[in-house]
């Protein structure tokens, strides 16, 4: 397998969205991380346009046979860090709202309802600051949206969610989801692989606001 760090904005896929237009997706560039295989990787799970981070790719069709498995039965555990507007009153918990879709035109729109598939979130606080909060959060189910949806149906929704929050769709500060680190039990008699990936520039201030300690030079060798 390979994890790539990806970006924010970037789709992974040329969905309906993307279709008609011409602007650049995940997999336009998947050729070129084939290193020597015949075929180029493909990617195992999915990540929002708007969230950066940790995703899997499966190099060969084995591969992605394995890992498939590996994410349907709950074995590859997901950390993701988020910025809300407010915050939860415990330092830790679960979120247990299943979610259904909110249109049939548009599969990917959510929303919390009572007939709707089980989805479960567990959230820890890892620091605050004046109306926000930084969370990181494990998605024990796999709904699209869920993580972005729960922290709304709870009061607070995620900074820079121009959907289900309360950012303008333009101007906004870029939403704050970073998929933070995935590990994967690759190989049954090692331990798991852990992959960690830096949360972007766009987090930063909002991070360091809530308490994330982060020193980098930059080309200048200057702090």
């Amino acid at each position: 397998m390979l994890v790539v760090d990806k970006p924010a904005g970037l789709p992974v896929h040329r969905g309906p969205q993307a279709r008609g237009r011409v602007i650049p997706v995940l997999t336009d560039h998947l050729d070129t991380l084939r290193f020597g295989l015949p075929r180029r990787p493909e990617a195992a799970h999915r990540l929002d346009k708007d969230t950066s981070g940790c995703l899997v790719l499966g190099r060969h069709p084995r591969a992605m046979a394995e890992l498939n498995q590996l994410f349907r039965d709950g074995k590859i555990g997901k950390s993701y860090w988020a910025i809300v507007e407010g915050g939860p009153s415990d330092d830790e918990g679960l979120i247990d709202l299943p979610l259904g879709k909110r249109s049939p035109e548009r599969g990917w729109w959510m929303k919390v309802d009572p007939a709707g598939l089980p989805s479960k979130t567990r959230y820890r606080v890892c620091g605050r600051d004046a109306g926000l909060s930084w969370l990181e959060l494990e998605p024990l189910t796999g709904r699209t949206h869920q993580l972005r949806v729960h922290c709304a149906a709870s009061g607070w929704p995620m900074l820079g969610d121009e959907i289900y929050g309360t950012t303008p769709r333009d101007g906004g500060p870029g939403l704050q989801l970073h998929a933070r680190a995935v590990t994967v039990p690759l190989y049954r008699k090692r331990e798991p692989v852990h992959v960690e990936a830096p949360p972007p520039p766009h987090m930063h201030q909002a991070l360091r606001s809530c308490g994330w300690a982060h020193s980098f030079q930059n080309p200048n060798g200057e702090p």
